[in-house]
């Protein structure tokens, strides 16, 4: 008795591991058994952030303003939410990826504040596994420039600069867009960002496509889109440092919209006009020391008030900022300064207004911990922005700026 016990004892001990030895191998399995798929919860993700300003501390001329950059500047200004975005995205397919981000700071009048506004709507479609090749099809960045890609919840300055984003009204048009870059170097963009490094983001080390042409939000006013193209590469060095050259170009037809012509502008007679650039961009990394430059040149519409009418002219641009990333413990400083010129017109304000800009900006962020950051800069500016309904306006003044930044 006391074998049999002992015998059934051990059946009972050895019978999970032969079990799980002679288990029915996998060509043999049930074909119909399906893999567990993930709930939508598991895929998508949900993020974003929100920028409080002030900007009139130590202000010495309230009459200097700048409406590309941020409107709360000067004459009428005060605690201002320059963005709030909640970014949706996610992985509906193997090879389709979908990207939506609305912001609810949008500005609907000069009295109206804190209106929803989509910024970004667009699908991937990648033609292979690795996604090294893929078409983006919606309303997303038009790739001309480093500093316009870049998000703004990584900028160091507080705003971008003005030579290179007059070409596209914020950073955005209607198109579709195609994107080549190797696994490798996709990876080295993505890790770029996520170090705190103030990376661009993946927009491919060739970029090509067409685009509307009248900007971000604006229904299109020709037969004619837009065509640009991009090229970049990061080159990693041994020591770590990293260097990210690049050049870009774009052409098109613009069409002078009839909400930003004065009454008795003069213009061509469909008010359309050449619209096309060139720029260069040079990155080197902060490791700890970085340097940004790009330069741009090009043709677009522009007011001339010796004429008062909008006229295709001639413009020229550029900044270059310095930057220095501090860790001290858990929290990281960077002190930059940037210095931006740009002459030419703006086509997206009132009467392609034009501009002259010279402008020096020092300034500190200072991240506690990945949540939350605050930058104080002190610019020192002169701008000329002149329109049909106010031909000689020269502003010249200083003032310091504060921004919170919330990161979820």
């Amino acid at each position: 008795m006391k074998i049999k016990i002992a015998s059934l004892g051990l059946a009972t001990l050895l019978l999970p591991i032969l079990t799980h030895a002679i288990e029915t191998p996998a060509f043999l399995k049930d074909s119909t058994t399906k893999e567990v798929k993930k709930q939508w919860f598991e895929t998508f993700s949900i993020r974003g952030y929100m920028q409080v300003r002030y900007n009139r501390l130590l202000e010495t001329n309230p009459q200097l303003k700048c409406e590309q950059c941020d409107r709360s500047i000067g004459d009428g200004g005060g605690f201002f939410v320059r963005r709030m975005r909640i970014i949706f995205s996610g992985n509906v397919g193997e090879r389709v990826y979908f990207y939506v981000q609305p912001d609810f700071a949008s500005s609907a009048s000069s009295t109206g504040l804190h209106f929803g506004q989509i910024r970004d709507m667009y699908v991937d479609v990648a033609l292979d596994k690795k996604k090294e090749y893929r078409f983006r099809i919606g309303q997303s960045k038009v790739p001309f420039g480093f500093e316009n890609m870049q998000s703004s919840q990584n900028r160091l300055p507080l705003d971008r600069n003005d030579a290179l984003n007059s070409a596209v009204s914020n950073e955005r048009d209607l198109g579709i867009f195609f994107y080549y870059a190797p696994d490798k170097i996709r990876r080295l963009f993505a890790s770029l960002v996520a170090d705190g490094l103030k990376g661009s983001g993946d927009y491919g080390v060739l970029g090509l496509g067409v685009y509307n042409g009248q900007t971000a939000n604006r229904p299109e006013l020709n037969n004619q889109p837009h065509a640009v193209a991009r090229l970049a590469y990061p080159f990693e060095f041994k020591n770590g440092q990293i260097i990210e050259p690049s050049i870009q170009a774009y052409t098109g037809k613009y069409v002078l919209p009839t909400d930003v012509r004065s009454a008795g502008i003069k213009g061509t007679p469909d008010f359309s006009y050449l619209d096309q650039r060139v720029a260069a961009t040079f990155v080197l990394y902060p490791k700890p020391f970085g340097i940004q430059a790009e330069y741009n040149i090009g043709t677009g519409p522009e007011y001339n008030k010796i004429t008062k009418s909008v006229e295709n002219q001639p413009l020229r641009g550029g900044y270059i900022t310095g930057s220095y990333l501090l860790k001290k413990q858990k929290h990281i400083f960077i002190p930059f300064v940037r210095g931006q010129y740009y002459n030419g017109g703006k086509k997206h304000e009132l009467d392609a207004r034009s501009y002259r800009v010279k402008e020096l900006e020092l300034g500190v962020e200072w991240q506690p911990n990945r949540n939350f950051e605050l930058v104080t800069m002190y610019t020192v500016s002169e701008r000329r922005f002149e329109d049909l309904r106010n031909s000689e306006n020269f502003q010249k003044g200083a003032l310091l700026r504060l921004q919170a930044q919330l990161n979820f």
